[in-house]
């Protein structure tokens, strides 16, 4: 009686699954064949990625191979020819390499306009947007007005920014080559007084302190003359 009963309801269960996959096998099976070819789909975007970044990593290399053996204009034409067709971080990082280069040429005027072009790139993390200001208004130090610096990077001397402390000393100099002692002591008394400065940064902004103090002090009053000796009486 029990199997009876068992093959009846295996029976019935049988029906609502022939019901159910009448009415919704087609969903079913357009779903798996999706889930088939999405899957397909984004493996073959990651390797699509993987290869070019891999592509693009080998002409980085060959780039910075010609800087090595001299050719800086082959290798600044390759690494630009990097920033508008290369994919990944390696555009970003080509766009530092051909600022150095122009740098080291003595093209500062063609730096400061790559530095400034990777500053504006979208997609950027901030702070190697910040990174590249700092790069541009470095060039610009022995040149610039504080007020055009302080334009261009016022903004990362705020305190918490990781850039702070060479933001401060890029606009210390600055202040200190335009003679206002006052704003140039502001900007290394703060480098002096960040607890996270660097040791070696800590020790240049104690010692342009000392400078700008010095300038600052009165100058000492000139020794007074010893009275004249009475003129002797002649024998």
């Amino acid at each position: 009686m029990t199997d009876v009963f068992r093959e009846v309801d295996e029976d019935l269960r049988r029906e609502q699954l022939k019901k159910l996959w009448d009415r919704y096998g087609t969903y079913v099976l357009a779903l798996a064949i999706l889930i088939v070819v999405a899957t397909a789909g984004w493996r073959f975007w990651e390797y699509w990625q993987e290869s070019r970044a891999q592509a693009t990593g080998d002409r980085f290399v060959a780039a910075l191979k010609l800087a090595e053996q001299g050719k800086h204009d082959q290798a600044i034409a390759a690494l630009t020819d990097l920033t508008r067709s290369g994919s990944g971080d390696y555009p970003v990082l080509a766009g530092f390499r051909i600022g150095a280069e122009k740098a080291a040429a003595g093209d500062d005027k063609g730096a400061v306009a790559e530095y400034d072009s990777v500053a504006q790139r979208s997609g950027v993390p901030s702070l190697v947007r910040d990174l590249a200001r700092i790069r541009a208004a470095l060039l610009l130090a022995d040149t610039a007005s504080v007020a055009d610096l302080n334009s261009r990077i016022g903004d990362l001397t705020a305190t918490g920014n990781g850039w702070r402390q060479s933001a401060r000393e890029i606009l210390g100099l600055a202040a200190f080559r335009e003679n206002d002692l006052t704003a140039a002591r502001k900007y290394f008394a703060d480098i002096a007084a960040d607890r996270e400065t660097p040791s070696d940064l800590h020790q240049r902004a104690e010692l342009m302190l000392a400078v700008i103090d010095a300038r600052q002090a009165p100058p000492a009053p000139a020794p007074a003359s010893p009275p004249a000796e009475p003129a002797k009486p002649q024998g």
